[in-house]
């Protein structure tokens, strides 16, 4: 031991921060910046008093607004602010138990722990050391949003308590991050536990803000800790005492986890894998049936993810039509973000124009896989079959590439369902159906940019995340913010057809596809002349 932390955890600590040093800050950055951004959408566009807090009115009017977002618990602009980066919370909690899962559980699939083990290491060291790190990032998000919110002129003390609540959320879930590590043997496994722990306390969340404090349904909003977070009320008295709750439920968690990993050999789980077939059966004996076994789980939930905001967000559009209708400000920018058809189908396009974002958060995923696979040398074992480098490479892509599509049709799926039963218009079904699949050519830019990063600069992949946060930052506060075109213009998602309501944009479409197809075969080409490793 040295002191408190295991022997070898500062030495680990470096270790992954000298390996993160790419991917941390893509993730830091962008998710500190976008609060900064929508704070200053709302003090551009509600600049009065009497206007927010109609504003904060509206959204409490809306169930599926709260069930989505999360409660409004004031109506000056911080607050307002806060509201609106609500779901950060999930995917701040996200980059966390990511980032704790591949330091633990995947270093150990990899073979590389045992090389760590056989040092003046402690048994525990890795998983402090990855509960550090993510502690780390976890601040420096809060940080970069609190001095962000600050910079804008909101008050000290609520930047703060944002601040909290963004690395609370990091720490907390990057714990249930290391808890699946020790129950699980492969790293699929425990991410696809995490990431469900996760999208349960999203649901419970959103169940109980859906009704309002007066639901029968509130009570299961504090059995989520994303609602923690949230009622610490950033920039609306702040109470302070509630960060208790999540720093207490994740001393809990560590202690499992840590007890979870006394009790287990390395290498294996508390749950042990199932064991495979002697021979593989016909229906895997390709390099796409090899990947759609290994990615399949991860689609799955992200189709069913991305088809639930659908549906959230085709009840919540006539709501927010009448919240906008009177607004002229909110109306011209609307126009900008959403087509020029009615109010609906402009909230409609704004609200699948940011799902498109998640669809190529998927394929970006997936596509890395391929990085991953190489350098823990699963990829040479295949190759060293009658597999082709192409073909390994290809079969990633493509279910990268019909993900995303897949994913992004069941938000235009669920949406349309819940337009039809709304307004009794079954027609919105394939309407929406067409305008959720106009948002896959972008997607698919971000399908070449990642394929072209691992073709022709392996070392900084992870840089694809970099490029969708950019784009992500553009799509979010750009036209809020009345940048220049021609900066909007870098970004694939603005050159997406604005459906329903827009007029398909065939020319725009085939240069998306024509620049993935693109960026997708230098890639591949450079990935085919290239060593391995």
């Amino acid at each position: 031991m040295t002191g408190p932390l295991p022997a070898g955890t500062w030495p680990l600590v470096r270790l992954a921060l000298r390996r993160d040093r790419v991917a941390m800050p893509l993730w830091v950055l962008p998710l500190g910046l976008l609060p900064v951004g929508y704070a200053s959408a709302i003090l551009g566009l509600y600049d009065t008093a009497a206007e927010r807090a109609a504003y904060a009115r509206s959204i409490a009017a809306s169930p599926a607004e709260l069930a989505l977002i999360g409660p409004v618990l004031g109506d000056s602009a911080g607050a307002l602010a806060a509201w609106r980066s609500g779901f950060l919370l999930v995917l701040v909690g996200l980059a966390g138990l990511l980032t704790v899962v591949r330091h633990t559980r995947a270093e150990e699939e990899s073979g590389r722990q045992e090389l760590v083990a056989a040092t003046a290491v402690g048994r525990r060291a890795p998983v402090a050391a990855a509960l550090l790190v993510t502690a780390a990032a976890g601040v420096a998000v809060g940080t970069v949003a609190a001095a962000g919110l600050t910079a804008q002129g909101l008050p000290l003390s609520g930047s703060v308590a944002f601040g909290l609540g963004l690395a609370t959320s990091a720490v907390l879930f990057g714990a249930v991050g290391a808890l699946m590590a020790q129950v699980f043997e492969g790293t699929g496994a425990a991410r696809t536990a995490a990431v469900a722990g996760l999208g349960l306390a999203f649901l419970l969340r959103a169940a109980g803000d859906a009704g309002g404090p007066g639901s029968a349904l509130h009570p299961l909003t504090w059995l989520s800790p994303l609602a923690w977070a949230q009622q610490v009320r950033p920039f609306a008295v702040e109470r302070w005492w509630l960060l208790l709750l999540p720093a207490a439920v994740t001393c809990v968690v560590v202690v499992l986890a840590l007890a979870a990993l006394a009790r287990r050999d390395l290498g294996s789980g508390l749950r042990p894998a199932r064991p495979g077939a002697a021979t593989a059966a016909p229906g895997l004996r390709t390099a796409l049936a090899l990947t759609w076994r290994l990615d399949r789980a991860g689609l799955v939930l992200w189709v069913a993810g991305l088809g639930v905001f659908g549906v959230v967000l085709g009840a919540a559009a006539p709501t927010a039509a009448e919240q906008i209708g009177t607004d002229p400000q909110l109306n011209d920018l609307l126009a900008r973000l959403g087509g020029s058809g009615s109010v609906v189908d402009a909230v409609l396009a704004s609200s699948l124009a940011l799902a498109a974002f998640g669809g190529a958060a998927y394929t970006v995923t997936t596509a890395l896989r391929l990085r991953s696979e190489e350098t823990s040398g699963r990829a040479e074992p295949v190759l060293a079959a009658a597999v082709p480098r192409l073909a390994w490479a290809g079969s990633h892509l493509l279910v990268a590439a019909l993900g995303s599509a897949a994913a992004l049709a069941a938000t235009g799926l669920g949406a349309g369902v819940a337009v039809a039963v709304s307004d009794s218009d079954p027609g919105a079904i394939g309407r929406l159906l067409v305008a959720g699949l106009a948002q896959v050519p972008a997607a698919w830019v971000l399908t070449g940019v990642t394929a072209a990063l691992l073709g022709l600069l392996p070392r900084w992949s992870s840089a694809a995340w970099a490029v969708l946060g950019a784009f992500l930052l553009l799509g979010q506060v750009g036209a809020a913010l009345d940048l220049d075109p021609a900066l909007l213009d870098l970004s694939p998602f603005t050159h997406t057809p604005r459906l329903p309501g827009g007029d398909a944009d065939l020319l725009g479409t085939a240069g998306l596809l024509l620049v993935a197809a693109g960026l997708t075969a230098a890639g591949l080409a450079g990935l085919r002349r290239r060593d391995l490793g």
